[in-house]
Formats: C-alpha cells, structure tokens, sequence
C-alpha cells in the first residue's frame, strides 16, 4: 500500500523545501557559519514546509557530518529524525498537549542531555494552541536553556504566541507558493509517477491547493488515484474537482456581455441540472471576471505571468470578452458577484439567489449606484463610437440644434438661433424664410424628399404673461406649457400649435396659447407652430431649463420608475417642475406628505440618476417650500 504523495516527496533538504528560499537560505548560511539560536518561531499559512524545515533544521544539527546545511540523510540520526525514532528530536503536538502540566513535563524532560544526537530539538507543532500559563512555565527554559537544547515552535498565528516567548526567538514567516513554482513542482511529481496529465488540469489543481504545497499534493493524489490508463484528461478533473467547467463560464460573460437574459439563465439552468454548487458557480464566475479585469488592464497579462496558465485560444476569447464588456462593467459585475456571495452565505434557495445576482449583473439600469451609472455611459461610449460614418458629400447635414432621429412629440435638445440668438419673422430660421414654415425650402418639389424640419426660435411677443417658471400657488397646481406666441407667418385661428402638454407639466386645466395669465413662453415648435423663448436649452447651453423639463417629464418618470416604482409614483401623481436654477431642479409637491415622502430614502438620488441618464450631467434636486 502506497503512502501519500505529500509524505513520499516531503522534503528531506533544504534545497528540496518549494518556494521558502527566504527561509532555507537564511537557515542554511547560519549553520554554515555557526551562528544558531536556542529557539526558533516558523509561522506561515498551513501545508507551506513548517514543520518539515524544522525536521530538516533538527537533522543539520545532528547529523554525523554536522552542524550542516546539507544533512547526508543516510547515518543514524538523519534516519532517525526522518522515520520520527529518534530519541533526541520530540515532535509536540500543541492541539492536545498545551496545557500547564503538559509544559512542566516538557520542561522536567529539557533538562536531561541527549542520548546519542548532539542537540537535544523540541518542535512544538500548532503553538498558539499553548496556554498562556503553559508557555510562562516554559519561560524560563525557552529563555536560558541548557547548550545542548533547541526548540522549535510552528504556528499558523503568530500572534497568538505571548510576546516574551515570541520575543525569544528568531522568527521566520513562511509564505504561500507563488502559482508558477507550484504548477512546475507539480508537473515534476508527475513525471516521477510516470502519469501523462493535460496541460489545463494543473492550474485547476494549483487553484484548489491555493498556493499550499501539501494541500495541491493531496488534489492531485485523488486525481491520479481516479485517472484513466491514459492518463488524466481535464474533463474527469472538472467532475471529481467540481469546478465549473470553462465553457459555461464562456457562455455567462458572453451572455452578460451581450445583455442575453435568455442565454444567461440557460447557462444558470444547466449549471443546476447538472448538480454544480451555484455557490462555486458564482465563486469561479467571480474568479473568471477577475482574469478579464485583469486582461482589460494589462493585455499582455498572460506573458507577464499575471494569469493562470491558459491555452492560447482561451487567452483570445478572454482578450475578446474583456474588450466585448468594457473596464466599468468588468469591475461592477464584479463588486454584483462579491456581494451576492456574501448573501448567498445560509441561503436556503441557492439557486434564486443566483438567479438574483446574475439579474442585477444583467440589467445596470435597476441599479442607481455610481458603478451602474459609469456602465451605463460607457455602453453609450461604445456605441458612440460604434455609430455610422459622417454624411456622405451631397447629403443635407444636420442643420446646428438638430439631433437626428427626434420624431414629433420627444422634441430634440436645440433650437440655436442667429448670432445674436434671436431669428426674426422672415429670417433664416423664422416663419416663412428660407427652410422655415411656410418658406421655399418646406415645400417638397417632384421628385425631391421633404427636407428634415428644423427647430426654430420666434421672436418674442410681448404678452401679459406670468413667470416663466413658478410653483403652484393659489391651489392650483401650475398650467400646461403651452404653445408659445404666434410668430408671422403663423395661422391665426388656432390657440395651440405646438405638441400636446405632457401630463407630467401640471395637474391644472391646460392654459392657451394666448396672454392670459400663466401662459408660458416654453415649448417646441410644432408642425405648424412657432416655438416661444423657452423651452430645452441650446445644443451649446449644456443645460435645460424648467419648461424644456417639463417637456421630457414623461420621459424621465419612466426612467426613474424603472429605478424604483415608489419614486416614480410619487413623482408621477404629486410632483411637477416648479423651477430650474442651473443644476438645481425645484420640485412642487401637491401636499407637504408627499414632498417629505420624497426626501426619505433614495428618492432623491434615484430621480437625478434618471435625469442624467435622459439629460446627461449632474444634477440636484429641492423641494418648493408649501404655498411657494
């Protein structure tokens, strides 16, 4: 019957300890030149070469040819200590002998001078398993000990050893082996054991080890043990491992990356059917994002060695991936996968949990933190610079002001006037000049395409108006916008010309275009209309003022409902635009309930996060005081 993998390559040298040479190099150049110590302290992260560095440490000081860096692992005492019979080298194990008498015992023992070997050695396994009255009884021998005595203590915390025995010794830390040293070490046990393993298992073993040279050893032990007669193919590792196989985790990001909720919970059904933990599903999904975080910020990460090793058709799918989804959605997706781990701990529906996360990971609108926000303007990035080439030669260009694909009744952004911001009846952009209503360039020839129509700016009309922007005042929540004054060149039988009031301008009657009292100058031109001074600010102006929000108002109710529903109902039934100031947008409430309902919570910061996904920039909310 065969022994351990981890037992039949324990290291039997310094030279042969993996990935500890701060350590064995340091041990070794003292006992070249003489300059031991009475006590020593190995700490380190387990399965790294603690305690075998200690038997190796114990073998150079008595072996026949020593004190030596280099034991010879054949004369009696190196045999000895190897088989564990030796009579002068006690291996303690503190997990079931830390206590007070078990330290008077060892301290009584201390005192007798070796046998045969030339030091008497005491390696004391898990230390900070010893009392701390168990390690004062030991004080004063760890202190002033006899020439003959060494000790060694091994911990996993250090911290828990008391300071005046850490203080005693000289302390080294052990280390987790980095992932290439530990995958080369791997590939030479099996070539000793005469075993043919596919390239891809040994990173799955590497990452089960988690950088501890014993802990991969026993992984590979049990995949050996269930290998075929050819050898050990990745397949058969994935299924005894139970890691996710790499063709799911290909198929998830591509579904993320293409917003494929069909693909995505397709993916999540058969992770399920085929009995994988969602948990480590998730798990090696997150480990997954990490690599093509990696890869998005380093492209040449697989050469520098900063990823596992990968075959050379994974590197360019994930090169692919990383450039398909985009930095900000990488690490957002990320930060959704490492919180929802953290929720998926004592669930008792693994499976909706993942569900769950991989839902928020699909959709960044139903998040309004700044991480789905910054994905949200780099997908818009990317198809920015995805989008068509500038007209070909012969084709009108947009005229300035005008946004292409703005259709009647979600009115674009623009409306730039003449030099002096004003274009007159009968000028370039006013009622029956050329390309405005009425003018030469709006009436379609033979054969010719009726031109795009253009925003324009009418000239003032004095009216009695009220303020452009105010709040409701006198029970009345304030008027519709409404069309602006009437331009030359307009029809003089209509009261409205301009697009219908959205619902979301007012709760009152609509008011008509006339002067009468709260009449507004905002709005749009229609088809046959002229737009007032108000409205949405100048493609230039960077900002929208109270009447051009109250145009895009429905636009951004159904933003922020997609945020949250409670925001959108209170906004939706109770709020209309009282003013905007800048950045600021002043919010009228129907009732005091209603305004403070919508400073609780989120709401605030949901309804801006709406107007800078309809608007673009950064904007403030405020609530009119009642009666303003």
């Amino acid at each position: 019957m065969s022994a351990a993998l981890y037992n039949r390559y324990r290291p039997a040298t310094f030279a042969q300890v993996v990935g500890q040479e701060h350590v064995t190099d340091a041990l070794r150049k003292a006992l070249r030149t003489g300059r031991l110590h009475h006590a020593y302290l190995f700490s380190g992260p387990r399965g790294c070469g603690k305690t075998s560095s200690a038997r190796i440490l114990a073998a150079s000081l008595n072996c026949e040819q020593g004190p030596t860096p280099e034991p010879c692992g054949v004369c009696d005492e190196c045999v000895g200590i190897r088989t564990g019979a030796s009579m002068d080298v006690t291996e303690i194990d503190a997990a079931s002998h830390g206590l007070v008498d078990d330290a008077r015992d060892l301290r009584e023992r201390a005192f007798f001078a070796p046998a045969s070997a030339r030091f008497k050695v005491f390696v004391v396994d898990e230390a900070h398993m010893v009392t701390a009255a168990a390690f004062n009884a030991l004080l004063k021998v760890v202190e002033e000990p006899p020439p003959y005595l060494k000790f060694v203590f091994a911990t996993t915390e250090p911290d828990k050893v008391i300071p005046t025995i850490r203080s005693r010794t000289h302390h080294y830390a052990f280390r987790l082996v980095p992932p290439g040293v530990l995958r080369t070490h791997l590939a030479s046990i099996c070539e000793q054991e005469n075993v043919t393993v596919d390239p891809a298992v040994l990173p799955l073993i590497v990452r089960a080890g988690a950088g501890s040279v014993r802990d991969s050893l026993s992984v590979l032990d049990q995949l050996l043990a269930g290998a075929d007669d050819d050898g050990l193919h990745y397949d058969r590792a994935v299924a005894l491992l139970g890691v996710t196989d790499g063709v799911l985790l290909d198929e998830t990001v591509d579904a993320l990356a293409q917003r494929d909720g069909a693909a995505l919970f397709t993916v999540v059904d058969k992770v399920v059917s085929a009995g994988h933990d969602p948990r480590r599903f998730a798990t090696d999904l997150l480990d997954r994002f990490r690599d093509l975080i990696v890869m998005a910020a380093v492209p040449d990460a697989d050469a520098r060695g900063l990823l596992e090793s990968f075959s050379p058709d994974q590197i360019d799918r994930m090169r692919a991936q990383a450039a398909a989804v985009g930095p900000a959605e990488l690490s957002r997706t990320a930060d959704v996968l490492h919180g929802g781990l953290v929720e998926m701990r004592g669930t008792t529906s693994p499976r909706l949990m993942l569900e769950l996360i991989l839902a928020r990971a699909l959709l960044p609108a139903a998040s309004a933190d700044p991480a789905a926000l910054l994905t949200r303007l780099e997908r818009l990035e990317r198809r920015s610079v995805l989008a068509g080439p500038e007209p070909a030669a012969g084709h009108p260009a947009p005229v300035p002001g005008f946004v292409p694909g703005a259709v009647a009744g979600n009115p674009p952004f623009g409306g730039a006037g003449d030099s002096d911001g004003r274009d007159g009846p009968g000028g370039p952009g006013g009622p029956g000049g050329p390309g405005g209503p009425g003018g030469p360039g709006d009436a379609a020839g033979p054969g010719r395409e009726p031109a795009p129509a253009r925003p324009v700016r009418a000239a003032a009309t004095p009216t009695s108006q009220g303020p452009a922007s105010q709040g409701p005042a006198g029970g009345s929540w304030g008027p519709a916008p409404a069309a602006g004054g009437m331009g030359a060149g307009a029809p003089s039988g209509g009261a409205g010309y301009g697009p219908p009031p959205s619902r979301g301008a007012g709760f009152g009657p609509s008011q008509g275009a006339g002067g009468g009292p709260g009449a507004r100058q905002g709005g749009v031109a229609g088809q046959g209309g002229v737009a007032g001074q108000g409205g949405v600010a100048g493609q230039g102006g960077g900002r929208i003022d109270a009447a051009g929000l109250r145009m895009l108002w429905d636009e951004v109710l159904v933003l922020a409902g997609r945020l949250s529903r409670k925001t959108h109902a209170i906004l939706k039934d109770h709020a209309a635009v009282a003013d905007v100031r800048g950045d600021e947008v002043v919010l009228a409430f129907a009732s005091p309930t209603m305004g403070r309902m919508f400073g609780q919570g989120n709401n605030a910061e949901l309804f801006c996060a709406a107007l800078a996904e309809k608007i673009g920039g950064t904007w403030r909310v405020s609530v009119a005081p009642a009666g303003g």
